[in-house]
């Protein structure tokens, strides 16, 4: 069987979503399961409405929840049509969960509704979508990521309880298998033991369609987006783009943790563990080859990965009694990042002074001084880029760096890292 995931993009609109359908038809030989996103930009649209039922705008998340609801209300009949299918009444108990909820005093923690309100995207496009594929012929069962998805109670960053889900996915989801066809749930939610809904984070859905693709023994995931596969630069940043056809497991890692916008490594391990390919592939064009990322040994030889990050600060830390960074002082510093959760991009020290290379925050950065002022005579500069190349070459360096001012530098054999300063 395999494993497919659709997101956001590929079911914001009527046509798309009959062109996942075309997709999801040409691969009928076998068993599938669809996990799919919130349609377009409804997860944005639910966050609002959050924020303003927290605030107490009552007015105002409802009518946001209003225009949401008859959103889907139009999409629902643009592709069901009949409004005796049993999908409108199904959307209807949604709606008025949804609207029930706003109604409540908040008690707990703005997290805590966060997930209750905008895990409803995923529900709601996961039922119009089902609905859409029987109506075109194709055998779908519906199942709750809910039910099989166990997290603990970290609302909006929900840690999955492995092996709860395993045995939830192996009673609930494996079954639904056996008589083949298409099994429909969504990505980035799941639930407590109590029952309450959890969102799983950042890339959460992708996560979701590996954990499915793990515990149900998938021989492929594919997620389909709306790129031509993974490339060795971001194209909206660099015009010359080389597509990658083939990759392994660990280069995605890397790439993604110098902050390409690739794979998450939290996808990546459940199909790294059971040597599970992902494909990157096209929903708006099935016959493109796409990205394999798998842990295929002797892949072909990489062209220079790019990434730079834009709207950097470097901050450098010197002690102000010309006392040496020892391991001490590096514990300490270590610990005032993770306590006002700042991410180091970069970083590097010498003998009385500490640098390091952020993204750019006032809020963050005026806390860091707060906290380090006393010891450390701090200086920084602020809109910088972090530019970052594997498997660099001089020339292709030199022509990144043109113009631009070297304000710290890293190298390995494989990777080279720069915060630069423009002309």
């Amino acid at each position: 069987m395999r494993v497919f995931k659709f997101g956001g993009a590929s079911l914001e609109s009527e046509e798309r979503i009959r062109q996942v359908a075309l997709i999801v038809k040409a691969y009928l030989d076998e068993p599938l399961v669809v996990i799919v996103s919130a349609m377009g930009k409804t997860t944005n649209q639910l966050e609002k409405i959050v924020e303003h039922y927290y605030r107490r705008h009552r007015e105002t998340a409802a009518e946001l929840l209003s225009n949401l609801i008859t959103q889907h209300q139009r999409m629902a009949s643009a592709v069901i049509g009949e409004a005796a299918d049993p999908v409108f009444s199904q959307l209807q108990e949604l709606f008025h969960e949804m609207e029930w909820k706003l109604g409540e005093k908040p008690y707990k923690s703005y997290d805590f509704y966060y997930d209750q309100l905008v895990s409803r995207g995923e529900l709601l496009s996961s039922l119009i979508v089902s609905a859409y594929f029987r109506r075109e012929g194709i055998p779908t069962c519906w199942l709750d990521a809910r039910g099989v998805i166990r997290t603990d109670d970290t609302f909006r960053d929900g840690r999955v309880a492995w092996n709860e889900t395993l045995e939830a996915m192996t009673r609930e989801a494996r079954p639904l298998l056996s008589s083949g066809g298409v099994v429909m749930s969504q990505g980035f939610i799941g639930s407590t033991a109590d029952g309450f809904s959890t969102t799983l984070g950042r890339e959460g859905s992708d996560y979701t369609a590996a954990l499915f693709a793990n515990m149900l023994d998938a021989r492929s995931l594919s997620i389909w987006k709306d790129v031509e596969g993974l490339k060795n630069a971001d194209p909206k940043l660099f015009s010359d783009t080389i597509p990658i056809e083939e990759i392994n497991y660990n280069e995605v890692i890397e790439m993604a943790y110098y902050g390409a916008q690739v794979i998450h490594p939290k996808t990546i391990k459940p199909l790294q563990n059971k040597k599970i390919p992902l494909l990157v592939k096209c929903f708006q064009d099935m016959t493109l080859p796409g990205t394999i990322i798998h842990q295929k040994e002797g892949a072909p030889a990489l062209p220079p990965i790019i990434v730079l990050k834009k709207k950097q600060v470097l901050i450098t830390l010197s002690s102000r009694d010309f006392s040496f960074i020892t391991e001490e002082n590096l514990s300490r510093l270590y610990n005032t990042f993770h306590a006002l959760k700042i991410k180091i991009n970069l970083m590097q020290n010498g003998a009385i002074s500490f640098s390091c290379c952020m993204d750019q925050s006032a809020e963050k950065i005026e806390r860091l001084i707060k906290t380090l002022n006393r010891d450390f005579q701090i200086t920084y500069h602020e809109g910088l880029e972090l530019l970052t190349v594997r498997h660099y070459a001089a020339g292709v360096v030199d022509r990144l760096t043109e113009g631009k001012t070297i304000l710290l530098e890293q190298k390995s054999p494989k990777t080279i890292q720069m915060v630069l300063k423009g002309a």
